[in-house]
């Protein structure tokens, strides 16, 4: 299909990022010479729309933009980095590596993203090349981690607690590599690469993309049952492994997940993934590009608050999306299989793997790898990497597994786990352990409220409540966003906030504990008060009402503090 035709596949005017993107040519635009300017740190839209491609956008410190305005002085312009891996495992060399680059030229700081990836946040218009070629020499990426193609791959982050996992993994790494975009101007802008002229019809460059890329950003997730940590319900397309006796089947589609919406806006809201059928291992490449090909083509290239899969699917019907995705393959899906999910959260400590090493689940709140007074939780991950002979993997819950340890080293990592108190996380309440935040203020330029630097308060005051409801071994799972965007998969949780103005969030209850089900708003435009006052009651009450094994977002409906969301489609009703 001709780049011309996915031009006018759409009748609607194109939004502006499409034409950034077609004149852009295969996402080099003037970033070479945008990078070079040294009289400003910032760089234009156009270029920023397109550095997204390339792992990264500008942000600038919300918290000096003030008094740098007083002084007359442009806004503090930095650039966050997102390096991915799919699945999210990586070498002690790689943490080495970026633990490095986060002291030499970022904010001291990693954080570890809800989609197994790393962030670094602070880093310089004129560090970007350097940092970028460092990533690249411990052979990680920038490349897709942000822009209008496939995200990271998501995966259960423990591929040794068995054959199966093993497995699964290594088909969440060729579903990613094979929507890799295969324009060179990565290699060209950041490692040095001579420039290769480019194909005029773009089918040379890009075979699965096109020379416009997608509508919108698109996410896949592969989930283990009875474990579901990817969310698999929020992605764009999910595989849900189908196993028994050891041995994988296959896998069960999903499609039209999505958490993002606005605010005042009904026409957008969040959707749970949903069943199409069953392929084989070996099918879900084929099914994985056929989709992204069908949202290319189909996908709303006018408004881009309307570009996601899950409205084209919505928009046009399951049943379309089946017969276009079975046409393009040439051959049926199968019925789906049966399966169960428990939960969606991290089980913390040491696990012995079916490799018979061991894997220690260590949390970190709100993914945040620093140093804070007497927690020098990143000190310590920089001396167990050290020794580390094994892996690093990254959770879908921001949390890290220190991978692959033999008996052996089991007793020195334990060692310097106790040495640097990085088990004092071991400690925090239930109701923490199952908390996620984004970044929000001060980098994010979308957020209208605080999360990651708020919510740990929050469940501080929470907390007390839960004591007093004798709850505080209960899992609950909270979640909160500096907005409605949904990087922190709020949409899904049993308590969710979701920022709406400085110090004020909309409250949503409901949610499944396992991760399949939307929540409901319950609150609109609280703010901690509220927030108190409002969940008090009904955490008692659930102490005292809940059925055996009934979780709080099952209550929450049963009492009628909300109603049961099906679909999206439903969500603001």
């Amino acid at each position: 299909m001709s780049d011309n035709h996915l031009l006018s596949s759409n009748s609607a005017p194109h939004s502006d990022v499409e034409a950034i993107k077609e004149r852009s040519d295969y996402l080099r635009g003037t970033l070479e010479e945008t990078l070079q300017d040294r009289i400003t740190g910032s760089i234009s839209e156009d270029d920023n729309r397109l550095m997204k491609f390339h792992g990264s956008y500008m942000q600038d410190d919300r918290d000096v933009r003030n008094e740098r305005n007083r002084q007359k002085l442009e806004p503090a312009y930095q650039f966050m980095v997102r390096v991915r891996a799919a699945g999210g495992i990586v070498s002690p060399e790689q943490w080495l590596m970026m633990d490095r680059i986060a002291q030499k030229y970022a904010n001291d700081t990693i954080r570890l993203t809800t989609r197994q990836s790393f962030q670094l946040h602070g880093v310089i218009k004129w560090n970007m090349k350097q940092v970028i070629q460092e990533v690249n020499d411990e052979l990680l990426s920038t490349l897709a981690a942000c822009g209008d193609v496939n995200r990271n791959v998501m995966c259960n982050p423990n591929p040794y607690l068995s054959e199966v996992h093993e497995e699964v993994y290594e088909w969440a790494k060729r579903v990613s590599a094979h929507l890799d975009p295969h324009t060179r101007a990565y290699h060209e802008l950041w490692l040095n690469e001579e420039k290769v002229a480019s194909s005029d019809d773009g089918v040379e460059q890009e075979p699965i993309y096109g020379k416009v890329y997608l509508p919108r950003k698109f996410k896949i997730g592969i989930a283990i049952p009875p474990a579901n940590e990817v969310d698999v319900f929020s992605q764009d397309l999910g595989y849900i492994a189908i196993h028994e006796n050891g041995r994988l089947l296959g896998f069960n589609v999903i499609v039209g997940g999505g958490m993002g919406m606005s605010h005042g806006d009904p026409k957008t809201y969040p959707q749970v993934a949903r069943t199409i059928g069953f392929v084989k291992p070996e099918q879900m490449v084929d099914v994985a590009e056929k989709t992204v090909m069908i949202q290319r083509d189909y996908g709303d290239r006018a408004v881009r608050k309307h570009a996601r899969f899950k409205y084209t699917i919505d928009d046009r019907g399951l049943e379309w999306f089946i017969d276009e995705l079975q046409q393009r393959l040439g051959w049926k899906l199968e019925e789906a299989r049966s399966y169960h999910f428990d939960h969606n959260g991290d089980r913390y400590g040491w696990v012995k793997g079916s490799n018979n090493n061991w894997h220690y689940t260590l949390f970190i709140q709100n993914g945040r790898v620093k140093d804070d007074g007497g927690y020098q939780l990143m000190t310590g991950l920089r001396e167990i990497a050290k020794i580390h002979k094994g892996d690093f993997r990254l959770t879908p819950n921001q949390n890290l597994i220190i991978g692959n340890v033999s008996s052996q080293r089991k007793k020195k990592i334990d060692q310097l786990i106790e040495t640097y108190k990085l088990t004092d996380g071991a400690i925090y309440s239930a109701l923490r352990r199952n908390s996620m935040a984004c970044v929000a203020l001060p980098t994010c330029g979308l957020a209208m409220a605080e999360s990651e630097r708020y919510l740990p308060t929050l469940i501080d005051k929470l907390d007390l409540v839960m004591d007093e409801a004798g709850l505080s071994d209960d899992e609950i799972v909270i979640r909160m966003t500096g907005c409605p965007n949904g990087c922190a998969r709020p949409a899904l949780a049993e308590v969710s906030f979701i920022g709406k103005a400085p110090g004020k969030y909309n409250m949503y209850l409901g949610g499944g504990f396992a991760g399949n089900r939307l929540n409901k708003l319950y609150r609109e435009n609280i703010g901690e008060n509220e927030i108190l006052s409002e969940l008090r009651p009904i955490l008692l009450k659930y102490a005292k009402e809940r059925k055996d094994g009934e979780h709080f977002g099952d209550f929450c409906i049963r009492a009628e503090y909300v109603k049961e969301v099906h679909s999206g489609l439903d969500f603001h009703d």
